[in-house]
């Protein structure tokens, strides 16, 4: 369920006098930075699945982006953190595997925040032929793939390596203006 789907749910469930806190529990969310990409929350991510009302706390459901990202303990103890901080000292933090996280789950304004970093978002990469360099040794590149260079758009570019700064991102190299950068992989 997109999140805004289930923001709306949980908001609809929740007694008049307590909308107005998970608004503010879902604004506390959304200022809490990615820590290995701080240009998008963890909201913008996707990662937060649900916000709920139990009892008289509160419940985040978290779907990490993959089993083994060593932020997950980082980002929780951000959440409990600025829940803390908005009067939820008790709300607890869960981990939802299913469904599984996905790059679809990243909302436009993420993505359009990660090219402006310099990242190439999830699905800007584009139908292509790999390219021959001129010295005729093929790249590392995905068939039939190319990734357009989040700084000048070009897509003369080539997979360098198929992990970037994080497990999640691929490096390319743009041929045109010669800058690195990450493709964050689809998944």
């Amino acid at each position: 369920m997109p999140i805004d789907t289930q923001r709306a749910v949980d908001e609809a469930a929740a007694p008049d006098r307590g909308v107005a806190d998970l608004a503010a529990v879902w604004l506390a969310l959304a200022a809490i930075p990615d820590p290995e990409i701080p240009v998008v929350s963890i909201v913008d991510l996707g990662i937060v699945r649900a916000v709920a009302r139990e009892g008289a706390g509160v419940v985040v459901r978290v779907t990490p982006t993959y089993s083994g990202c060593p932020a997950t303990e980082l980002i929780f103890g951000a959440i409990r953190d600025s829940l803390a901080a908005i009067g939820l000292p008790d709300a607890r933090v869960e981990v939802q595997l299913a469904p599984a996280w996905t790059t679809d789950w990243i909302a436009a304004d993420g993505k359009r925040r990660l090219r402006e970093y310099g990242i190439a978002p999830p699905g800007s990469a584009i139908p292509g032929v790999a390219a021959i360099d001129v010295r005729g040794i093929s790249p590392l590149r995905a068939a039939g793939v190319v990734v357009p260079c989040p700084r000048c758009g070009s897509t003369r570019t080539r997979l360098t390596a198929q992990f970037g700064s994080t497990a999640c991102k691929a490096l390319y190299r743009c041929d045109e203006c010669l800058e690195p950068f990450d493709y964050f992989k689809p998944h």
